[in-house]
């Protein structure tokens, strides 16, 4: 069943955020869906949906068919402020190196030869977690440059978020424990990740908490699609545009670990809970293999096929 509905947190001018569900061109709060066996309104976030996705769902499902049937009382979307869906994600895992020709391109920044077989040379997949309250944001936020850094760049990414307690899956059944699909940018402070005063051997020389984990970091949006509604999560056209420039422009086809092998990955270590998001890599097309960085007011706007556009403006 591919799903009509995707779920957002917005609010109205100043007022309270809530939860909704986006059908077409409106918004309807969740607090009005019919309950069953709860009263109304008991989900009031989208992270509270997420914790009993498998018995959610049906609701949801069940409301949005009522709503686009008699979409009385709905918002338009126009007039909406949307946050990030998911307010505040459980633990954000990140994938570094996951597309064959960014590794290449940043190992021509580097002056380092690019491995032949990046999949032989990686051997599995790899994660970093990124601290979620202060570093997500949703689209329309205004994302300040960390102290000290003038080289701050873009990556788009996919990202999956997790419906269903996930330890020690295999890839094959891994799809099955994401309860949808997200946009998302990752910045870096390339110019913060290394601590230059400290020896290149040493394990203290990388710097990741001000390279990744600076507030507004890592922006999420503009809603949740549900997984049903994303035949492949492996055959989307993903995009990044800065200023209305086209910088990154690619396939998730081109992943060199995909979003299953890499959740089966990091479930062998940790258990992935619900409202956790696992980010799954960047195409080529980031600022550092042309020299160039955001500055204040630059416009940076994600797109993924049917998952809709993600904007922040860099102050």
């Amino acid at each position: 069943m591919q799903d009509i509905f995707r779920l957002c947190s917005y609010a109205s001018g100043d007022g309270p955020t809530t939860a909704g569900l986006l059908i077409d061109d409106a918004v309807y709060p969740i607090a009005e869906m019919p309950a069953r066996g709860h009263a109304a309104g008991a989900h009031p976030a989208v992270a509270d949906l997420l914790a009993v996705w498998d018995e959610a769902l049906p609701r949801l499902r069940a409301y949005a068919e009522q709503k686009r049937a008699h979409p009385a009382g709905g918002m338009p979307l126009a007039g909406a402020r949307l946050l990030a869906p998911i307010l505040y994600p459980g633990t954000v895992y990140c994938a570094g190196a996951n597309y064959a020709d960014h590794i290449a391109e940043m190992a021509r920044v580097s002056g380092e030869p690019a491995a032949a077989d990046p999949r032989a040379a990686l051997g599995a997949p790899w994660h970093f977690v990124r601290p979620s309250r202060g570093c997500v944001v949703g689209s329309g936020a205004w994302v300040v440059r960390p102290p000290g850094s003038a080289k701050l760049d873009w990556e788009v990414e996919l990202a999956a978020v997790i419906g269903a307690p996930a330890r020690g899956v295999e890839a094959e059944v891994a799809l099955g424990h994401v309860a949808g699909y997200v946009v998302a940018i990752d910045f870096s402070a390339r110019d913060l990740s290394r601590r230059t005063h400290i020896a290149k051997g040493s394990p203290f020389y990388f710097d990741w908490l001000a390279h990744k984990g600076f507030e507004g970091a890592c922006p999420m949006g503009p809603w949740l699609t549900p997984a049903s509604a994303v035949t492949d999560p492996q055959c989307l056209a993903i995009r990044l545009d800065v200023n209305g420039q086209t910088m990154q422009d690619s396939r998730t086809s081109e992943m060199i670990f995909s979003v299953a092998e890499q959740i089966a990955h990091i479930s062998r270590y940790v258990t992935l809970h619900p409202g956790d998001v696992v980010l799954t890599g960047t195409p080529a097309g980031v600022g550092a293999a042309h020299g160039r960085f955001l500055q204040p007011g630059d416009q940076v706007s994600a797109s993924i096929e049917g998952l809709g556009q993600l904007s922040v403006t860099i102050e």
